[in-house]
């Protein structure tokens, strides 16, 4: 059996708990992978094909993420496993039967992920009171609703530009999962003048250089479409969103995307990571040597815990989008800083940032430790 410390460090994972409950179906786990600053925020992920090894690289990369954000919270994930688009019903007895078996887990808070929403949230809540990214009906700042790791992302754009030689005013943007993040990233980048010229989810990749209207894909993908049902541009087969010509690449879906296999497909000039771990170590070093800024996932989507921690402390949407601009757009260049300075890896400077404010905190506990 997986168990997710095929990755232990000096860092964690503190905890991993495998959960069964055959009576619900439910099959779960949990990692938590530091809370030395605090308790960990971290979504539940959901798939059929999820996995322990991929929820402790996933609860690490909260952890760092946390940390780069000066958040007052360690790292941790829950990946449940079945498919996200049961039957409501099913779905709300499996979250409900999740949180229950982790009720008294007081060192994990559950958010929204792939897979998850702000409904899931809401059962968490009236099971355990212990959620973020809540619906506004129960007094929480819904993330997807709002966009808020999307927002994220538009800001480390506009901060990385300068280093890559163009400006955002007609930069061609593609972005590979057009869910929850890409399409508010679509959305936010639009705003600012980008243009988006492809985009793909599960069900293929449209494309058209001259331009996709991004507004009328958002409500296609809200109302249950797929993006290849949009009636104008190229329909192609999914994976064909890692060719597209573009200045800004965006993966925001799954991990490990783009690998040393397929990496030389790529042909844009940034690549921000919306989604968690989308692209293998060295993937990121072949980027690195072609010349293509590639900017790490735990800096650039922080966005959504940035929220969250902020909704679970009480503060108003408008402090949290306003915070999540200022904590990205300083981490952002200060990461950037590091990389032309010193001539680093974008995620090594990142690193490094991130693990000496975690092992700060590690050091101001009793025992120094997870």
């Amino acid at each position: 059996m997986e168990t997710g410390f095929q990755f232990a460090d000096e860092l964690g994972p503190a905890k991993v708990i495998h959960i069964h409950e055959p009576r619900t179906g439910l099959k779960a786990v949990l990692v938590v992978d530091n809370v030395a600053a605090g308790p960990s925020i971290g979504g539940v992920r959901m798939a059929p094909d999820v996995s322990t090894v991929e929820c402790a690289r996933l609860a690490r990369a909260m952890t760092l993420k946390n940390a780069s954000a000066g958040l007052a919270h360690g790292g941790g994930k829950a990946v449940l496993y079945g498919d996200p688009k049961m039957p409501r019903a099913d779905k709300e007895k499996l979250i409900r039967a999740l949180a229950c078996a982790l009720r008294d887990e007081h060192d994990y808070i559950f958010g929204p992920d792939m897979g998850t929403d702000e409904a899931c949230m809401a059962w968490v809540k009236d099971e355990i009171g212990r959620s973020v990214g809540l619906p506004r009906e129960v007094g929480g700042i819904p993330l997807d609703e709002i966009g808020a790791t999307g927002w994220g992302i538009c800001h480390a754009a506009e901060v990385a530009l300068p280093y890559c030689g163009f400006k955002m005013a007609g930069a061609r943007v593609v972005i590979q999962g057009f869910g929850a993040v890409g399409k508010h990233a679509a959305r936010f980048l639009a705003c600012q003048g980008a243009v988006l010229v492809g985009a793909a989810d599960s069900g293929g990749t449209i494309h058209d250089p001259n331009g996709l209207d991004v507004d009328a894909l958002i409500a296609l993908k809200e109302a249950g479409g797929k993006v290849c049902d949009h009636p104008h541009g190229q329909k192609l087969e999914r994976d064909a969103v890692i060719g597209l010509e573009c200045d800004i690449w965006i993966p925001a879906a799954r991990p490990d995307v783009v690998h040393e296999d397929n990496v030389d497909r790529l042909n844009t000039r940034l690549v921000i990571e919306g989604a968690n771990i989308p692209i293998t170590p060295g993937a990121e070093k072949i980027l690195h040597q072609r010349g293509v800024l590639c900017l790490p996932d735990f800096i650039a989507n922080a966005g959504g815990v940035i929220c969250a921690a902020m909704e679970y402390h009480g503060a108003s949407e408008t402090a949290a989008l306003a915070t999540i601009a200022e904590k990205i757009r300083h981490n952002t260049g200060e990461v950037l800083a590091q990389v032309k300075q010193r001539g680093m890896l974008p995620r090594d400077a990142a690193l490094e940032m991130a693990v000496s404010r975690v092992k700060r905190a590690m050091d101001t506990r009793r025992w120094g430790a997870f």
